[in-house]
């Protein structure tokens, strides 16, 4: 009995290592591979934990210069920040901070270069829509319409799509073209939930062209109720 089993798990054994011959490398591979991603995916997690918390400690130093009113240590940190965490979302909050202290600060330049950057390299929409809409109301003031509506053409997120229209109707109403302008706040106005204290506003510039909201469409979202 004993010699019988001996034989079976030699059997075994030969088996094993006749697949082994076969398969052992492959499947050593195919390991490497999987626990080489393995170790991949867990150092990118370990790296951009280590990014957003050394990130985090320069959105602290941006902020502190923002307060301060330190424009020079402003410009130092916000620059160092972008090239070393650019693709952060605290560098993304940095700049829209630095953006409106520089604006406060009597720097549009300086402001519009913050806003520029964040519309263009932000891979948030949210982010990429308030710059946009901040910095084609900068682009106003300065009577850069044309620009202005570069800004806000093409889609915005659905959160923003009726701030959108509103600015757009700004720009238009500011270059004089009445009938457009009136188009866009009628759009912003029907977008825009009535709870939304803003409509308001919307609504004031609506009268002050001589149209009755009454007669807007309801907000797409009430009018299924």
């Amino acid at each position: 009995m004993a010699k019988h089993l001996d034989l079976e798990e030699q059997e075994q054994l030969d088996e094993l290592k006749h697949f082994w011959k076969r398969y052992g490398n492959l499947i050593s591979s195919v390991l490497i591979v999987v626990l080489g991603a393995v170790a991949a995916w867990n150092g990118y997690q370990y790296w951009q934990r280590s990014q957003a918390a050394q990130a985090s400690v320069m959105y602290d130093e941006v902020e502190r210069a923002a307060q301060s009113g330190d424009l020079a240590k402003l410009d130092r940190t916000l620059a160092d920040m972008k090239d070393r965490f650019g693709r952060t979302t605290y560098a993304q909050q940095a700049a829209l901070l630095a953006a409106r202290t520089y604006y406060e600060k009597s720097k549009p330049d300086s402001a519009k270069a913050a806003l520029v950057w964040v519309a263009e390299q932000s891979a948030d929409e949210g982010y990429q829509a308030v710059a946009k809409l901040r910095l084609a109301g900068l682009l106003l003031e300065t009577k850069a319409y044309d620009e202005a509506l570069q800004q806000l053409a093409g889609n915005f997120p659905s959160d923003f799509a009726a701030l959108a229209a509103d600015r757009r109707g700004d720009v238009l109403a500011a270059q004089g073209k009445k009938d457009e302008a009136k188009a866009q706040y009628q759009k912003a106005y029907a977008e825009m939930q009535e709870r939304v204290e803003y409509r308001r506003l919307v609504e004031v510039k609506l009268n002050a062209m001589g149209v009755d909201v009454s007669k807007t469409p309801a907000p797409a979202a009430e009018a299924k109720k």
